[in-house]
This record gives C-alpha cells, structure tokens and sequence, in this order.
C-alpha cells in the first residue's frame, strides 16, 4: 500500500493503516491530512482517509473521498477493496463482492481481500464461490489450519460432504503422531466429532462408527462419543448394540426423553404404534417401564411416560400414584405435564374423577383415599389449584373459578393462585379482569420480572396499552422503555402491543411494533457474520453448520410469521380505507364554519402545535440532563441515544403503496411458511386487490391443498370465481389468455363441477350443518352471491346449532375460547356485513346466557356488568383502592388486610 510515495509519506500511510486497525481515528485523519497536502490527488490515501471518516460517522464524505480516490486510482487492488470494506459495513453485501472481485483482479493472490470475500460469500451463501475461494486460500496457505477447516465446511455447505471428509483426512496426514497437545486438545476433539458427523451425513455409517471407535481416546467428549455410538448402532440396524447403548445412557441420565426413545426403537416398539391399536406393542412398553421403574425408583420421566400408551385401568391406577406425592409437595406445574393427556379419549375423565377423590377425602378426613397418612393444609390447596386448572382446560369456566376461589380462601398469599384465576377469566371472555388479577399477583412480588412481564401481556389484550407501558418501564433500563425493549428484542410484548393498537385502529402505531419484529430477524441475520471466523478459529464447527441451517430457515419462526401475517393485514387495511392527510383533515374540520370561527379554529391550531413543540424540546432537555446526572458523566461522554422521528407510525401510514409494503412481507412467508394456510390466503387477498387474477388463482389452490374444507377457503373459492364471472368480456390478447386458463382451472375444483356458486354454496352447507363456523362462512357467501336472499342468510346464522358445554361454553367446532371467537364474528358479521341489528341484538341476548363471563358480549357475571363483583373488583384497582379479591359469588375472603402495601 502506498507504494508510489516517497519513504516519508509512505511511513505515513502505514500509520492510516495501522489506527484503522486500532480505532485511533483521530490519528489516521492526521496523517491522511499530511499527505494529501503534498498529493492531493493519492487515490490510496483518499480510499483510506474515507474508510476511517466512515468510522466517524460521517458517511455521505466518506463515499465521495473513496469514489474520488478510486477515479483517481482505478487499478490499485487498496481502493478496490476499501470500496468494499464501506459496502460491507452498510450491509450492501453484493456489491462489496463486486468490489472485492475487482480487487482480486489486480492482486489475485491478495490474503486478506480473500478472506474477506470468503466471509461475504458464506454471509450471501454463495456456495460455489465460497468453495473456490477457499480452494485458493488453502493453495496460497496450505500450512493454515483454517483454511483446510473453511475448505471442508466449504464442501459440506454446497453439499458434498464426501468431499469435506477427504480433506479432513488429508488434513490430519499432515499432523504429527503426537497431536494434539494439551492447549488444542478441544478443539481437535471438535474437529474429530465433525468428521464423524460429515461421514454420518455422507451415508457412510460404518466408517463413522469405526472413526469414532479409533478416536475416542482423542475426544473430550465422553458423553458425546456414547450418544453418537448409540444413534449409529439404531441407524445400522444393529438393535443388540442399540439397546446395551441405550441402556447404559439410561444409567447415566433416566430423565433424557430422548434416550427413552432410543430404548424403544431398539427393542422395536413405539407409542405411536400403541395409537394405531397395537395392543402386542402396548404390553411390551408397559413390561419395559415396570422393570425400568423398579430400576430407577426416583425417575420422574419412567413414570410419567407411561401415561401415554397404558389402557383406562392401569392409567387410573399409575396417574393416581404419580400425582400424590406431587400434590403433596406442592408443585405448580402438575397440570403443564398432564395437560397432553387431555387429547387422548377418556383420560381427562379419569382425572377429574381421580381429582375429586381427592378433594373430597382430603376435606373429609385430611387424607388421600384409602391413605391413613395425615397430610398437610397445603395439599388440599394444591389440590384445588389443579382442579381449578382441569375445568378450565374443558371449558367449564364456574367450576374452575368456585376451585380456584375455595384455593385462594384457603391460602391467599399464594401468587399462583391469582395468575391461574386471571387465566381463567381470559379463557371465559373478561380480559379485564384477567389483567387486573394478573396486576394484584404483580404487586404481591415486585420484584419478579415473570409476573410483571405476565401482567403486561394480560393488560396489552385487555387493550390497556398505557398501563401496560408503565408496567414494562418498572424492569427497563433508565426508564427508557421504549428503546430498552426494543433492544432487548423483546418480541412477544411488540405482537401484543401491536395486537393492541391494531384492534384499536392505530395501524401507524400497531406497523410500528409489527416492522419493529420484522428488524430484530433482519438483525438476527446480519449477527452471523461475526461467526464465520469465530467458530472456524474456535473449531465449534458442528455448532456453526447448525446455526447456518437455523439461519436459512429463520423466517419461518412464528413470531416472525405473526408479525409479518399481521403487518400485512395492517397494510391491507390501509389500502381499503386510506388515512387522510393532515390537510385534508384540517379541510373537513373547517367545513361549514364562518369565516370568523375558521379562523379562530386555525389560530388555536398553530398554537397548540407551537406549545407541544415548546414542550417536547423541554423534555428532550431534562431527559438529557437526568441521564447525564444518573451518570455522573459530561456532555458528550456518553452516546447519545437515537430518537424516534416517528413513534406514532404516522410517516407508515402515508405509504404511498401498501400492496407493493405488503407484498415485500408476502415473499417472505411464500419462502419460508409455504405450509402454512394463513400465507396463501394473505397472497390471494393482496392478489385479488391487484388484479393479478392468475396470481389469485394459484394461492386458491395452494390453499385447496392445504385446507380443503376450511370456511376461509370456501369464501376465497366464491369471491374469486364471482368477480372474475362479472368481468367484461376480454378484448386484449392477454386478457383471453388469462380468461381461458381461468375457465381451464375452474374444471379442476371438484366442488364446482356442473354447479352454479349458489349451488356449490349450498352444497359446502350441507356438509358442514353442525359448525357454527361453516355456517357463518356459507351465510356471508349466500349474502354476498344474493343480496336479496339476507334473510336467509340470517336464518342460517340464527338456526346455528349453539349446544351449551357447560353454562359457560359453547361447542361449536371447539369449545371455551374457540366457540366465543365465532360466536363474536357472527355477531359483527350480523351488525356490519349483513347489516341486521335487530339480528345481531337476538344474537347478542343468546350469546350472554352462554357466556355470563365475556365482557364483549356483556354477560352478567364479566367486569362490563355494573352488578356484578369483578366489575366492582376492577374498578376499585382502577381508583387506586386496595383490591379485595372478590371470590365467584361476591364473598370477601378478607385478602386485603394481608394485601402487601407494595
């Protein structure tokens, strides 16, 4: 570098060099400065000196001092590469690989411009120039230990892990009889393993077994070597070896799932056969964990698993047995471990019956049944606690409360015992009083971050976005709220937040929480680049081509999926109803005033703009001022914080195109949750909102294979296929095109063959009679192919099978939770798209009998109710008062006099 100035000015540039590399800035400027006043025109020095201004800050000068340097100096390799080096540090990823290409132009053979560009490639997986890259590393470096392990990953990334092994065998012909020593010996060890690994994934099970074998006593990793040994022995089908293996893990650690699954597929027996009505394997495994219990007598995992496969007799007999010494200890997350069994016919009935055995005895005599061992106070509490839990899983939402009511009564300085009731009342419809309780178990231990965090989630879907917001901030840095969660990547709270102003209508502010979501993965991908030499240096290689397969699927995360689903519906929202200007808003308020009065009007608006101006510059100060002052630091000494230009979204909302915003989240959920139906249904309502008809058609049939009698996807069916028979006959050639392959694909539906819509309509209600769910969709469909038929449509919602599971459930495909969100569809869908409000009163009147806890509908016992005790409940939290905890029928059980005064 350098080359072409004199000594003097060619130490100097050594210097830019060397406090680059130092992040002694200031002092690269210096010396940048000093050659530039004798060559003004060094296109190195120009490179270099913009490289270190973007270290500053100060981006747009760094651009123009690197592009002036590489006009001025087009065939030196230092420019070329700087280029790059600013590209990359704002992730324009591509275009520093051009950079770093031009580069090697000049300088083929140039070290470090490879690495780097082989770091860039791994970044954009580019597997065929990754691998040619490290070829050429290796070549120029072949005493590199790195460049061998990168050449190898190289391979076994795009796909040839046959290749990776041989250059892992060549790699150690070069290492000596008596390596490793004692400072590489884990990394060695690593190295060893994925090797074993690459054969393994190269279908050469033999050889990695005998690999294995031969270098067990060079590998760290006991544990490691006898879990791989095991899977090798179950893949090679040698069953007798498998089951030694497995066996001898079990000794190690009874309580490894995994490991019990070795065990079973060794000796040829699984629970999902027992599913399928094998009765031969159901007694082998129950032979199997009688005599692993007798082995392992204090193994939790031999005696839950069995729960899964035994028959109702021995089930009753084995659950009871298991949950005694639970309950009597006191553990409260007895029902997180049984609650699979509920999906299994018949058991959740042995529970209840079991359970209150239970509390009956217990009440009775202080005893288990058939037991003479006294038990503690506290067991009958756990007792109902769990009880309280059951009725609430099967949706009967009075006895879970009367449970849970008698539990707090009993002990009511138990914190659980408030977060299970406030769950309880959320799964019944009273989000407000679920938040509520959810606050009271919060103020019994401030200084638990769960239940706070509990409690802020409880509060965000009781649409309480500004209480939940001071809540969060008690466990934030600073009180800086915002920018601390936000850097925390703190997802859950930006969805429910989000989910908020969304049913709120504040789309600016629910994109907000949404984009924010869909950044923290943006960021997630980038943080990989830090760890392409990391874990190569470290030789964590199995734990790197793990997290390179995690990134490659990481979109398909669920929280990723919810918010991109819902910045998508945001955007759609915005197409249908676009936000007015603040112009035009101010226009409409002025309408129809006098003169005088708009001008008035106008006046106090530019007042009041002025004043929230005034006040936000003095907050910015004091806030300023108070994190100096926590600090004890001066001006300028500590980084200032970014601020937010836009925290209401209002700059999201004047998206000049919302399909073109929504499509961008749509090929993301196209790539990575093709199986999911809510993907393909987004793309056929932004598809359909575009004219792309074609388009249209192919997320209906994608969501055909998905979910072929799903209502959502019978109203996409009609709505497309009655819009595209209502369109003008085609005139242009590519309109007759689309119309015949239309009219091609339409022979395809089967429930469309020979059928009119209103028929295929029909027909999709006849097979469906029984789910409220299916009728609602068939009764918007009839509305919307015949408008005169409304009536119909009424009566079809109006006969709705509504069966009462208990007095506080509706079963209609599902019940609890799932019946209250259909029943409260149909009633909007009433109001709005069928526009009946004598229909949807009738409905809401019938749906309050069902749901005396929902405040949506308004039941009597819900906290919308001025009668009833959790609307008394909740307004005294909201006034500030002591909360008493009111039990189910009103009782006072005398909880406030103990209420800690946090």
């Amino acid at each position: 570098m350098g080359t072409s100035l004199p000594p003097k000015e060619a130490n100097l540039f050594k210097l830019i060099a060397k406090s680059y590399e130092t992040k002694q800035y200031k002092k690269g400027l210096k010396a940048a400065d000093q050659i530039l006043k004798k060559f003004p025109e060094h296109g190195e020095t120009l490179a270099m000196k913009g490289l270190t201004l973007n270290c500053m800050d100060s981006k747009t000068e760094a651009y123009e001092l690197v592009r002036k340097g590489l006009k001025n100096d087009l065939k030196s390799h230092v420019c070329w590469h700087v280029y790059g080096l600013l590209y990359r540090s704002d992730r324009e990823y591509r275009e520093a690989i051009k950079c770093y290409r031009n580069a090697l132009r000049i300088d083929p053979e140039n070290i470090q411009i490879l690495r780097d560009l082989s770091l860039l490639q791994a970044q954009m997986r580019d597997l065929g120039g990754y691998v040619e890259t490290c070829r050429t590393l290796l070549t120029l470096k072949p005493n590199h230990r790195n460049y061998w392990i990168g050449f190898a990953i190289a391979h076994h990334l795009n796909k040839d892990p046959s290749k990776a092994v041989d250059i892992l065998v060549a790699y150690e012909g070069t290492l000596e009889e008596d390596y490793p020593p004692d400072n590489e010996r884990y990394e060695h060890s690593e190295m060893l393993l994925y090797k074993v690994s690459l054969l393994e994934e190269a279908g050469d099970l033999d050889k990695a077994l005998e690999e294995l074998n031969n270098k067990s006593s060079k590998i760290v990793d006991s544990l490691g070597v006898k879990e791989i040994q095991a899977s090798l022995f179950l893949k090679l089908n040698r069953m007798k070896e498998a089951e030694e293996a497995y066996f001898m893990l079990l000794d190690i650690n009874s309580e490894n799932y995994r490991y019990h699954e070795g065990v079973q597929k060794s000796l040829g027996i699984s629970i999902d056969s027992v599913y399928q009505g094998g009765d031969v394997q159901a007694e082998e495994l129950t032979e199997l964990y009688s005599n692993l219990q007798i082995k392992y007598p204090k193994s939790v995992a031999i005696k839950r698993i069995p729960f899964d496969f035994l028959e109702i007799g021995s089930f009753r007999l084995a659950v009871d047995k298991y949950m005694r010494p639970l309950l009597r200890k006191g553990v409260p997350s007895l029902f997180s471990d049984l609650k699979s069994l509920y999906a299994q016919p018949g058991k959740a009935d042995v529970l209840e019956e079991i359970l209150l055995s239970f509390e009956n005895s217990l009440k009775s005599t202080g005893t288990f049944p058939e037991s003479l061992e006294q038990e503690a106070p506290s067991t009958l509490l756990w007792t109902l606690f769990l009880l309280a839990q059951h009725f609430d899983r099967r949706g009967q939402y009075e006895k879970a409360l009367q449970k849970i009511d008698e539990a707090i009564l009993h002990t009511p300085t138990v914190i659980d015992l408030y977060l299970v009731k406030g769950r309880i009342f959320k799964h019944a419809g009273d989000l407000v009083a679920a938040a509520a309780l959810a606050d009271e178990a919060r103020s019994m231990d401030l200084a638990d971050r769960f239940l706070n965090s509990e409690c802020v989630k409880r509060m965000l879907q009781a649409d309480q976005v500004e209480q939940a917001e001071k809540t969060a901030l008690l466990f934030t840095k600073d009180g800086d709220q915002h920018n601390n969660l936000y850097d925390m990547q703190c997802m859950w709270y930006e969805l429910a937040s989000g989910d908020s102003f969304s049913r709120q209508g504040s789309l600016g502010k629910a994109l907000k929480k949404y984009l924010a979501v869909e950044k923290h993965y943006a960021d997630m991908v980038e943080d990989q680049f830090d760890f392409h030499t990391y874990c190569i240096r470290k030789m964590t290689l199995r734990a790197y081509v793990r997290m390179l397969r995690f990134q490659d699927h990481l979109h398909s995360n669920r929280y990723f999926h919810r918010a991109a689903s819902s910045a998508i519906r945001c955007y759609l929202r915005l197409f249908d109803s676009p936000p007015r200007s603040a112009a035009e808003e101010e226009e409409a308020a002025v309408v129809g005033l006098a003169p005088a009065e708009r001008k008035r009007l106008r006046q106090k608006q530019r007042k009041e703009a002025a004043r929230a101006k005034k006040e936000a510059e003095e907050k910015a100060k004091e806030e300023e001022a108070a994190s100096l002052s926590s600090k004890g630091g001066k001006r300028g000494s500590q980084q200032p914080k970014p601020t937010d230009t836009d925290p209401d979204g209002d700059k999201l909302l004047q998206a000049e195109d919302p399909l073109g915003e929504a499509t961008k989240y749509l090929k993301l959920l196209q790539d990575h949750s093709a199986q999911l139906l809510e993907t393909h249904l987004l793309a056929f309502e932004i598809y359909m909102r575009k004219n792309k008809f074609l388009l249209a058609l192919q997320a209906l049939k994608r969501q055909l294979k998905l979910g072929a009698d799903s209502p959502d996807v019978h109203r996409s069916m009609i709505r497309f296929f009655n819009v595209v028979d209502k369109l003008p006959a085609a005139e242009t050639d590519s309109d007759k095109l689309i119309q015949s392959v239309i009219n091609l694909e339409r022979a395809c539906f089967e429930c469309l063959e020979s059928k009119t819509l209103l028929e295929a309509n029909q027909d999709f209600l006849s097979r469906h009679k029984d789910s409220l769910r299916h009728r609602a969709a068939a009764a918007e469909m009839l509305h919307l192919l015949s408008p005169e038929q409304k009536a119909a449509a009424v009566e079809i919602l109006e006969t709705s099978v509504c069966r009462p599971w208990t007095s506080g459930a509706l079963v209609a495909e599902g019940v609890g939770e799932r019946g209250l969100k259909d029943c409260s569809f149909v009633y909007e869908m009433l109001a709005t798209s069928l526009n009946d409000l004598d229909a949807a009163s009738r409905w809401k009147s019938r749906c309050t009998e069902l749901f005396p806890f929902s405040t949506f509908f308004q039941g009597p016992k819900s906290s919308s109710s001025q009668g009833s005790a959790n609307h008394a409940y909740c307004q005294k939290l909201k006034v500030g008062y002591a909360p008493a905890i009111l039990t189910s029928n009103g009782d006072v059980p005398g909880f406030s006099e103990l209420k800690l005064q946090g």
